[in-house]
């Protein structure tokens, strides 16, 4: 039981006297007296302490502009892209001409019951993220599957190959299955139609890589195409999806928009009539968040692109012809002599002694001037006069 309740009831039901009741309960008379004055105007809503929230706020949204979030959420999610804060703070800043935080946007959302809370989600800051600095520095590959929609519920496989700088799709195809013949296929062209990649990154799957099979076979189609005009081949680790984790989240939009659509595929030509009309809203219309000012990536495309850069160039030989001497094997020159005697016209430093402490211990004796260690220099007899 609250405080105020035990107040109210000491004086309205006991007959105590404010004062008396200000005592017992260690507060001012002035408090007891105003919550009081509450219950008798107000009834039991003089139990709960009344909301400290302004009566007006002048920066608050007004009712239309959150109905409009409202409606603009309900509308993504129904045609199947992503419909987050950022992307519906997008919509109204390019379709409304309003401009609304992020943080507003999410916090309404919260309000109206759309948000799903996912507390055991690990934090995007737990995360190592990498990118390429330039288009066609690095493409990814990975394929997914898809159910279409006859009676069979016959399963699909969709292989797309974006690029990791700009997210431009650069392929998507589906197929019944995907094959190593597929994949060469498709990397192909996508060559011809955006030039050679530097490197590419995929999974360890049969159709991409062969180094995980114990040496059987030798390496596939894919792995000879990269080899010739030495693109470098990289490979996630195994049961390391993340590392693949921008393929992976194209792969994601992109289901969730067929899902969304009202006609669902019930044969390939129609599954990729779908997949092309997604790729180009994708490519050309769907601003993207990781890149700058929610460029679109075919805007993004247009940089400054990277290109293989091949195996290292061998060192030249020094000379024009292997075997330049006569002999194919010429002489080893003489070594230089080191001659102790000055050049002409300066004079000679000062041979200085070497000397070994172990043997010797007077020879690193102190040489100061009265020391009784000093050693006395040696001074040769002058030679006796001819009589």
């Amino acid at each position: 039981m609250s405080k105020r309740r035990l107040v109210i009831t000491a004086v309205v039901v006991e007959g105590h006297t404010q004062g008396e009741v200000a005592r017992a309960y260690g507060v001012s008379q002035g408090w007891v007296s105003r919550l009081v004055a509450r219950y008798r105007a107000e009834g039991e809503v003089a139990f709960e302490p009344r909301s400290r929230r302004p009566k007006t706020s002048p920066t608050a949204l007004d009712q239309g502009t959150v109905d409009l979030i409202v409606r603009v959420r309900k509308e993504l999610t129904e045609q199947g892209p992503d419909a987050g804060p950022e992307t519906i703070a997008w919509h109204l800043q390019q379709h409304h001409q309003l401009r609304v935080s992020r943080a507003t946007i999410s916090r309404h959302l919260t309000a109206h019951g759309l948000v799903v809370p996912a507390p055991r989600k690990r934090p995007r800051s737990s995360y190592i993220r990498f990118q390429a600095a330039l288009p066609n520095e690095t493409w990814q590959a990975d394929f997914t599957h898809y159910r279409l929609a006859d009676k069979a519920g016959t399963d699909t496989e969709i292989l797309t190959w974006p690029d990791d700088c700009s997210r431009y799709a650069l392929h998507v195809t589906c197929r019944p299955r995907v094959t190593g013949p597929i994949v060469l296929d498709t990397f192909r062209q996508a060559v011809a139609a955006h030039g050679i990649p530097a490197s590419t990154l995929t999974d360890n799957g049969m159709v991409f890589t062969t180094r995980l099979s114990g040496g059987r076979g030798g390496r596939n189609a894919l792995e000879h195409e990269l080899r010739r005009p030495h693109i470098t081949q990289k490979n996630a680790a195994p049961n390391h999806p993340t590392t693949c984790g921008k393929v992976e989240r194209f792969q994601q939009t992109m289901k969730n928009w067929l899902r969304a659509q009202p006609d669902q595929p019930t044969a390939l030509p129609h599954l990729q009539t779908l997949i092309d009309r997604f790729t180009h809203a994708y490519n050309h219309q769907r601003p993207h968040r990781s890149l700058p000012h929610r460029a679109t990536p075919r805007h993004h495309l247009h940089h400054p692109t990277q290109s293989p850069t091949g195996p290292k160039p061998r060192r030249p030989h020094p000379h024009p012809h292997p075997h330049p001497h006569p002999h194919p094997h010429p002489p080893r020159p003489h070594r230089q002599i080191r001659h102790r005697h000055p050049p002409p016209g300066r004079t000679p430093a000062p041979h200085r002694r070497r000397t070994n402490p172990h043997r010797n211990p007077r020879d690193h004796a102190d040489q100061r001037p009265g020391h009784p260690d000093r050693q006395r220099p040696h001074r040769r007899t002058p030679p006796r006069p001819d009589h």
